[in-house]
This record gives C-alpha cells, sequence and structure tokens, in this order.
C-alpha cells in the first residue's frame, strides 16, 4: 500500500510540474501580444524599414518620426538577447515583410558569464542566418554594441564581439556593419556619460543623434 501511495504522489507530482511547463510563458510574450494586438488594431506600414533588436531600440522613442520618409518602424524588445529575437521572428519580423532590417542585439548577452565574444557571435549568425532563410535578398543592417558605462567591465568582450560580428558580416552580402562604438568613446577612449540617462545604460537624445547620423546613410529610400 505504501508502494502505491507513494507512486500515486510522485505522479501527481510529474502532472503538476507538467501543467506548470505547459503555463509557463517564454520571456516577453507578454510583450509580443502586446505588439500583435497593436497591429490588428492599426495597420503596419507595408513593407517598412524594421527596427528591431533589445531595449536601445525599443527606446528610441521618435524613431519613427526620425525616420518617417523612410517609412521605418520599430519593433524592438526591452531586455532581448540575441536568441530572444530568434524565437520572435515569425512574430515581430517576417510577418511585415520589411524592405530592410536594422538590428541591434548582444548587448544583453555580454553580462552572461557562459557567454563570449565566439558565442555572441554564433548566436548572431544563427539569427542572420534564420532572417536569410525567409528574406534572402533583403539588406540588412547590423549595428554595433554599444560602450554603455554601467557594462564597461563587459568592454573588452564587447569589442571582441563586435569585431567578430564585423568580421563575418564582411563575407555576406547585402549585410552592413555600424561601429557606433568608436564615436561614442572620448577621443581618449573612455566612456561619454552624458550620452545616457540616469541608469547610464540607455541612451538619452545625444547618443541617439550620434546613432541617427551613422545610420541613415544606409536606409533605403523609398522608389
Amino acid at each position: 500500500m505504501k508502494k502505491v501511495i507513494l507512486l500515486c504522489s510522485l505522479l501527481m507530482a510529474a502532472v503538476t510540474v507538467l501543467k506548470a511547463q505547459q503555463t509557463e510563458k517564454p520571456r516577453f510574450w507578454d510583450d509580443v501580444q502586446t505588439i500583435k494586438h497593436y497591429d490588428r488594431m492599426y495597420n503596419p506600414p507595408a513593407h517598412p524599414i524594421l527596427f528591431t533588436g533589445s531595449s536601445s531600440i525599443r527606446k528610441w522613442g521618435d524613431l519613427e518620426r526620425t525616420f518617417a520618409g523612410y517609412v521605418a518602424m520599430n519593433r524592438g524588445i526591452g531586455g532581448a538577447v540575441v536568441n530572444d529575437i530568434i524565437f520572435y521572428l515569425d512574430d515581430i519580423v517576417f510577418p511585415y515583410q520589411p524592405r530592410q532590417i536594422v538590428l541591434y542585439v548582444g548587448e544583453n548577452d555580454l553580462p552572461d558569464a557562459a557567454s563570449t565574444a565566439d558565442s555572441v557571435l554564433e548566436r548572431t549568425k544563427r539569427l542572420f542566418y534564420r532572417i536569410r532563410e525567409r528574406l534572402p535578398d533583403v539588406p540588412i543592417i547590423y549595428i554595433s554594441m554599444k560602450p554603455s558605462p554601467s557594462r564597461e567591465k563587459f568592454q573588452q568582450k564587447a569589442i571582441a564581439a563586435n569585431a567578430l560580428i564585423k568580421d563575418f558580416l564582411s563575407t555576406q552580402k547585402q549585410a552592413v556593419f555600424i561601429d557606433i562604438f568608436h564615436p561614442m568613446l572620448t577621443s581618449d577612449g573612455k566612456t561619454r556619460p552624458e550620452l545616457f540617462v540616469s541608469d547610464m545604460l540607455h541612451m538619452n537624445e545625444k547618443g541617439y543623434k550620434i546613432w541617427r547620423e551613422l545610420v541613415e546613410p544606409h536606409l533605403l529610400k523609398l522608389e
């Protein structure tokens, strides 16, 4: 009888775990559902220039207005790592059939001790190839990881990952690497707190001005 009770207890525990796993939402699930709900309410523009990635994209509040002449659309996810963007490609990239994609993602991978410059490169390559499977000819702009003062201890990892990603993209067609890392440093290589809000991670309008000036020359004009 004790064995039967024990077996029943184990089965009930297994069912409980299975139900919990089935109801647990993926990272940023609610954020993405909010985006999809918004799209149902307001028809997205046809074939936009799609900006996607982590919070540096999401918090670019005037992005769509700044690049209105290009029909740009902001679909960033705050806190996203590279694998998150891969996971949600079917939700926040492919449905829009973009004519160009601008990516900023990878910086949030850096604090993970298990992440190396090589592993960030490999994730970025998976992201790139997944996009290419569905959008083989769409131009892709990759914005390099920035030198956030709050993440200065990861700066060498960022420099190494940026260099590896730049080398990889140089071998790919319709791919551009934009270095925003060095323009956001002082002449002697120090970080510039005046480009950031108080958390020293996210940028203020001065930081985004640098991005705008570097990114805009590579955007596709409407025909």
